[in-house]
Protein backbone atom coordinates (compact mmCIF):
# COMPACT_ATOMS: atom_id res chain seq x y z
CA UNK A 1 0.00 0.00 0.00
CA UNK A 2 1.02 3.84 0.05
CA UNK A 3 3.59 4.40 2.60
CA UNK A 4 3.85 8.77 3.36
CA UNK A 5 7.03 8.83 1.35
CA UNK A 6 5.46 8.01 -1.69
CA UNK A 7 6.27 11.29 -4.30
CA UNK A 8 3.62 12.50 -5.86
CA UNK A 9 3.40 12.05 -9.84
CA UNK A 10 4.30 14.14 -12.86
CA UNK A 11 3.45 13.55 -16.43
CA UNK A 12 5.07 14.88 -18.62
CA UNK A 13 3.39 15.12 -22.66
CA UNK A 14 5.92 14.73 -25.52
CA UNK A 15 5.44 14.67 -29.38
CA UNK A 16 8.03 15.73 -32.41
CA UNK A 17 7.52 19.63 -32.03
CA UNK A 18 10.42 21.76 -30.50
CA UNK A 19 7.82 22.90 -28.29
CA UNK A 20 7.51 19.81 -26.52
CA UNK A 21 11.02 19.44 -26.50
CA UNK A 22 11.15 23.10 -25.35
CA UNK A 23 8.49 21.41 -22.25
CA UNK A 24 10.41 18.56 -21.21
CA UNK A 25 13.91 20.96 -20.89
CA UNK A 26 12.44 23.73 -19.16
CA UNK A 27 10.59 21.00 -16.23
CA UNK A 28 14.10 18.92 -15.98
CA UNK A 29 15.98 21.88 -15.61
CA UNK A 30 13.04 23.36 -13.05
CA UNK A 31 11.91 20.30 -11.52
CA UNK A 32 14.38 17.37 -11.34
CA UNK A 33 18.53 18.24 -12.16
CA UNK A 34 18.76 21.08 -9.29
CA UNK A 35 17.81 17.52 -6.74
CA UNK A 36 19.31 14.92 -8.27
CA UNK A 37 19.43 12.08 -7.09
CA UNK A 38 16.22 13.14 -4.70
CA UNK A 39 13.36 13.82 -7.36
CA UNK A 40 10.48 15.86 -5.93
CA UNK A 41 8.16 14.08 -8.13
CA UNK A 42 7.79 10.26 -10.12
CA UNK A 43 8.32 11.33 -13.41
CA UNK A 44 6.46 9.80 -16.63
CA UNK A 45 6.84 11.00 -19.99
CA UNK A 46 3.66 10.29 -22.10
CA UNK A 47 4.09 10.32 -26.23
CA UNK A 48 0.81 9.96 -27.87
CA UNK A 49 0.84 8.32 -31.27
CA UNK A 50 -1.87 9.08 -33.27
CA UNK A 51 -3.99 6.03 -34.76
CA UNK A 52 -3.09 5.15 -38.42
CA UNK A 53 -6.94 5.07 -39.62
CA UNK A 54 -7.85 8.51 -38.18
CA UNK A 55 -4.21 9.77 -39.19
CA UNK A 56 -4.95 9.40 -42.54
CA UNK A 57 -8.45 10.86 -42.15
CA UNK A 58 -10.64 9.65 -45.24
CA UNK A 59 -11.90 6.62 -46.18
CA UNK A 60 -12.44 5.37 -49.71
CA UNK A 61 -10.26 3.20 -52.17
CA UNK A 62 -6.67 3.39 -51.88
CA UNK A 63 -7.28 3.97 -48.02
CA UNK A 64 -6.45 0.54 -46.96
CA UNK A 65 -2.78 0.29 -49.41
CA UNK A 66 -1.82 3.47 -47.53
CA UNK A 67 -2.54 2.51 -43.65
CA UNK A 68 0.38 0.79 -43.06
CA UNK A 69 3.23 3.39 -44.65
CA UNK A 70 1.27 5.56 -42.62
CA UNK A 71 1.52 3.57 -38.76
CA UNK A 72 5.17 2.71 -40.05
CA UNK A 73 5.78 6.10 -40.28
CA UNK A 74 4.42 6.99 -36.92
CA UNK A 75 6.06 3.95 -35.47
CA UNK A 76 8.80 5.58 -36.38
CA UNK A 77 7.94 9.06 -34.89
CA UNK A 78 7.14 7.54 -31.36
CA UNK A 79 10.51 6.09 -31.76
CA UNK A 80 12.69 9.09 -32.21
CA UNK A 81 10.41 10.86 -29.73
CA UNK A 82 11.14 8.20 -27.28
CA UNK A 83 14.87 8.39 -28.27
CA UNK A 84 15.12 12.19 -28.01
CA UNK A 85 13.27 12.13 -24.26
CA UNK A 86 15.94 9.59 -23.04
CA UNK A 87 18.72 11.70 -24.61
CA UNK A 88 17.49 14.89 -22.84
CA UNK A 89 16.89 13.78 -19.32
CA UNK A 90 20.38 11.49 -19.92
CA UNK A 91 21.79 14.99 -20.85
CA UNK A 92 20.44 16.70 -17.29
CA UNK A 93 21.48 13.56 -15.64
CA UNK A 94 17.63 12.64 -14.99
CA UNK A 95 17.49 9.43 -14.05
CA UNK A 96 14.40 7.05 -13.44
CA UNK A 97 11.89 8.68 -15.86
CA UNK A 98 9.40 6.30 -17.10
CA UNK A 99 8.53 7.06 -20.84
CA UNK A 100 5.14 5.74 -22.39
CA UNK A 101 3.73 5.46 -25.71
CA UNK A 102 0.03 4.66 -26.11
CA UNK A 103 -2.23 4.81 -29.28
CA UNK A 104 -4.67 7.43 -29.98
CA UNK A 105 -5.91 11.22 -29.79
CA UNK A 106 -3.19 13.49 -27.00
CA UNK A 107 -6.29 14.86 -25.13
CA UNK A 108 -7.57 11.67 -24.43
CA UNK A 109 -4.32 9.50 -23.17
CA UNK A 110 -2.93 12.31 -21.36
CA UNK A 111 -6.23 12.64 -19.11
CA UNK A 112 -5.92 9.10 -19.08
CA UNK A 113 -2.73 8.28 -17.83
CA UNK A 114 -2.96 11.70 -15.22
CA UNK A 115 -6.14 9.13 -13.98
CA UNK A 116 -4.09 5.67 -14.32
CA UNK A 117 -0.81 7.26 -12.40
CA UNK A 118 -2.73 9.72 -9.56
CA UNK A 119 -0.81 12.41 -10.96
CA UNK A 120 -0.53 15.78 -9.23
CA UNK A 121 0.74 18.05 -12.30
CA UNK A 122 0.40 17.49 -15.75
CA UNK A 123 3.16 19.59 -18.41
CA UNK A 124 2.45 20.07 -21.87
CA UNK A 125 3.84 22.04 -24.20
CA UNK A 126 1.99 25.48 -26.20
CA UNK A 127 2.18 25.19 -30.11
CA UNK A 128 1.22 28.55 -29.61
CA UNK A 129 -1.71 28.16 -32.73
CA UNK A 130 -3.40 31.06 -33.91
CA UNK A 131 -7.53 31.17 -32.87
CA UNK A 132 -8.29 29.86 -36.41
CA UNK A 133 -5.69 26.71 -36.29
CA UNK A 134 -6.69 25.95 -32.62
CA UNK A 135 -10.57 25.90 -33.85
CA UNK A 136 -9.68 23.61 -36.48
CA UNK A 137 -7.04 21.26 -34.72
CA UNK A 138 -8.35 21.37 -31.29
CA UNK A 139 -5.87 22.50 -28.71
CA UNK A 140 -4.31 19.37 -26.55
CA UNK A 141 -3.48 22.08 -23.99
CA UNK A 142 -6.20 23.84 -24.14
CA UNK A 143 -8.33 20.54 -23.73
CA UNK A 144 -5.91 19.02 -20.69
CA UNK A 145 -6.84 22.10 -18.80
CA UNK A 146 -10.32 21.59 -18.86
CA UNK A 147 -10.76 17.51 -18.36
CA UNK A 148 -7.35 16.53 -16.49
CA UNK A 149 -8.50 15.65 -12.73
CA UNK A 150 -4.72 17.74 -11.32
CA UNK A 151 -2.90 21.00 -12.10
CA UNK A 152 -2.05 21.67 -15.46
CA UNK A 153 1.05 23.50 -16.72
CA UNK A 154 1.47 25.10 -20.38
CA UNK A 155 4.95 25.54 -20.90
CA UNK A 156 5.42 28.32 -23.41
CA UNK A 157 8.31 28.82 -25.70
CA UNK A 158 9.60 32.55 -25.43
CA UNK A 159 8.84 33.88 -28.91
CA UNK A 160 12.68 35.15 -30.36
CA UNK A 161 12.18 38.82 -30.84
Amino acid sequence: MATGDEKSVMVVGVDDSEQSTYALEWTLDRFFAPYAPNYPFKLFIVHAKPNAVSAVGLAGPGTAEVVPYVDADLKHTAAKVVEKAKAICQSKSVHGAVIEVFEGDARNILCEVVDKHHASILVVGSHGYGAIKRAVLGSTSDYCAHHAHCSVMIVKKPKIK
